[in-house]
């Protein structure tokens, strides 16, 4: 952890969050490249940066932002830092925050949501992101001592529909339900999105694919282009 609960916290209120990720066997899924991408998102403004990946995280170590780390791993549904281990791992490799899995289901190393933080906590210093799908998820992450709330796996998990753009009804009832922080997370690919989930009651708002996943970006506007033509 390189910055203070506090200081990630000032500098995350009110901001943009980027992640920054590839998936394997994408040209650019290297942690080098990841850096510099987590690089241009700090000159255009970004207030914090989500990394997938150990290798990542260490790569973001001179970041002058505070630093989202996790890790994809394993078979079963739950597999945003699934586990203790892969959660202190995330702490080791330098990250402010933690995200894991935040929702109600069975995590693989059969511990609750609640002794994986404290857990964590008791090694280390860090804050904790819950990813969540739902409201339940988010009210019980937050009695678990999750430290932000986040809306990542709305949509999907069985509890509440897969909507187009971000999730406004849930980023609203999360924070007039919670006291922790909202983040808005999810399919925000928009600047009207971002403005909408940070109106809807989200501290922070984190925007990945629209900011910094090309392929996706390029396939809009190619399909775009195609449709028009035809």
């Amino acid at each position: 952890m390189r910055f203070s609960k506090t200081q990630t916290m000032s500098r995350l209120d009110g901001g943009l969050i980027v992640s920054c990720q590839a998936y394997p066997g994408e040209p650019m899924r290297d942690p080098r490249t990841m850096a510099q991408i987590a690089r241009a998102a700090v000159a255009g403004g970004a207030a914090g940066i989500r990394l997938q990946g150990l290798d990542d995280i260490r790569a973001g170590a001179d970041l002058d932002v505070p630093v989202v780390g996790l890790v994809k791993a394993g078979e079963s549904e739950v597999f945003i830092t699934p586990t203790l281990e892969h959660a202190v791992a995330v702490a080791v490799a330098g990250a402010d925050i933690v995200a894991l899995d935040g929702t109600r289901r069975p995590r693989p190393d059969g511990l609750s949501l609640a002794d994986t933080i404290a857990r964590l906590r008791a090694e280390h210093d860090v804050l904790v992101m819950a990813d969540c799908g739902s409201l339940d998820d988010a009210v019980a992450a937050e009695a678990a001592g999750a430290d932000l709330l986040g809306t990542t796996l709305s949509g999907y998990t069985p509890e509440r529909p897969k909507t187009t753009g971000p999730d406004l009804e849930l980023i609203a009832l999360i924070a007039a339900r919670c006291e922790r922080p909202v983040v808005a997370e999810g399919r925000i690919h928009s600047t009207g999105s971002a403005t909408a989930a940070r109106r809807a009651g989200a501290f922070a708002v984190c925007v990945g694919t629209a900011i910094t996943h090309p392929s996706t970006i390029t396939s809009w506007f190619a399909e775009a282009v195609a449709g028009a033509a035809s």
